[in-house]
């Protein structure tokens, strides 16, 4: 037929597969010209190549097939133009959404980067910024499982569970590590990035001078480093400033071998004052 173009052609000229083809002659969008009634075949003509091209370029933006559709049902410039409007909010939108999503996910790799990297078993001290959290004040035994408390930070601070992996941690008060008693947490909190987009209360961990430690294992295994925390603060003569920050960066979140656990100690430090240090030393003895 003189004119006229099998679905396979169409398919071909235009570099479309010919379910796609199919699937557009069911909803109406780009029917065949013509339908053979014994064979069931499709075939188009070069009149339904505009029609054709205005599809490709559409979907090359992204654009939802109703949309498409509604556009050929009235075709009109103000209509193109709002439809174009429209796909550019929502395109907006999706850059939006993926710059946080690539943001989030930069910073999740510089942690597991840090965690793998970092020398285990060294003491540093150095200084942290400020760092908003969810923050949950409740007394956490430490052979408890923080499944529970996790949950219940979760339904307080109305976050999706999808921010939790790799940004929880627990808090010692710091009456309980000069008592040096490791057994309960004072409090278990997430810290918060500017994508979870969280409104609820929010605490700031202080920024500051730390004195930190990363070493393999979980929360079970801190005391010994807390107490090799603790002396080397009475060596340098600096004091216990506030309550610990202590944070699993690796756990069963990303590996199955516990042998990759990495936990990091935080305690907050400052250069004694005398009537400051010698209450130190003396709640610390």
């Amino acid at each position: 037929m003189s004119n006229l173009f099998t679905i396979g052609e169409m398919g071909r000229l235009f570099r479309t597969n010919i379910r796609t083809l199919r699937y557009y002659d069911e909803i109406g969008l780009l029917k065949p010209e013509m339908v053979d009634a014994s064979t069931g075949y499709r075939y188009y003509s070069s009149r339904q190549f505009e029609r054709m091209n205005t599809i490709k370029y559409l979907r090359t933006l992204n654009m939802p097939l109703d949309k498409i559709r509604a556009f050929f049902e009235n075709r009109d410039t103000t209509v193109i133009e709002q439809i174009l409007e429209e796909q550019l909010e929502e395109t907006r939108k999706q850059l939006s959404s993926l710059h946080a999503i690539e943001r989030k996910l930069a910073t999740r790799l510089d942690q597991l980067h840090y965690a793998m990297n970092a020398p285990l078993g060294e003491i540093c001290r150095k200084f942290v910024p400020a760092r908003p959290a969810a923050f949950l004040k409740k007394e956490i035994s430490l052979e408890e499982s923080l499944e529970y408390p996790i949950r219940e930070l979760e339904r307080t601070s109305q976050l999706p569970p999808s921010v939790f992996l790799g940004k929880v941690g627990v808090s010692i008060s710091r009456t309980d590590l000069l008592k040096r008693q490791f057994a309960h947490f004072s409090g278990i909190f997430i810290i918060l990035e500017e994508e979870d987009n969280y409104q609820g209360e929010r605490t700031l961990l202080p920024e500051g001078e730390y004195l930190s430690i990363l070493y393999t294992g979980t929360h079970q295994d801190s005391a010994s480093y807390y107490e090799k925390l603790l002396e080397y603060m009475k060596q340098q003569k600096l004091f216990c400033a506030g309550d610990s920050v202590e944070i699993t960066w690796i756990d069963s979140g990303f590996t199955d071998d516990q042998g990759k656990y990495v936990t990091e100690l935080q305690i907050p430090v400052a250069v004694h004052r005398d009537a400051q240090y010698t209450e130190s030393i003396r709640r610390d003895s």
